[in-house]
């Protein structure tokens, strides 16, 4: 792995599938996504199981650990750089989740997510 690059042409893509369970994980996941869409690659989050619940308003407001950034404000900064969340439909489904979410978020399942990563992506998993 190469440190220190610039390179801001491909699009990345961080699955999760970890809610507040494990927030650390969280943490871990949006510090990568962060990252990505703050360097300016076109960034896509895909949220299922438990992270599902992390695209409801109000719900990602945990801070994983002494030192750790709170959770807003890693989604808060993702959204301001242009980063996306794409939902699992059924997992939002199979909570019974509220479908108002996030900004930034839209209800998607695989097929979404293989369109737009289109011919390819750096991947990140959860």
């Amino acid at each position: 792995m190469t440190t220190g690059s610039t390179a801001t042409s491909g699009r990345a893509v961080v699955n999760l599938t970890t809610g507040l369970e494990d927030p650390e994980r969280v943490t871990v996941a949006m510090l990568t996504a962060v990252a990505a869409a703050e360097s300016g690659r076109p960034t896509m989050t895909f949220l299922s199981k438990e992270a599902a619940r992390l695209a409801v308003p109000g719900v990602a407001t945990a801070t994983a650990c002494a030192g750790c950034p709170p959770l807003t404000e890693l989604f808060e900064r993702y959204a301001t750089a242009g980063g996306r969340f794409l939902v699992c439909p059924i997992c939002v489904d199979a909570k019974r989740l509220d479908t108002d979410l996030i900004p930034g978020a839209e209800l998607g399942g695989t097929v979404p997510l293989w369109e737009w990563i289109g011919d390819g992506a750096t991947t990140f998993s959860f």
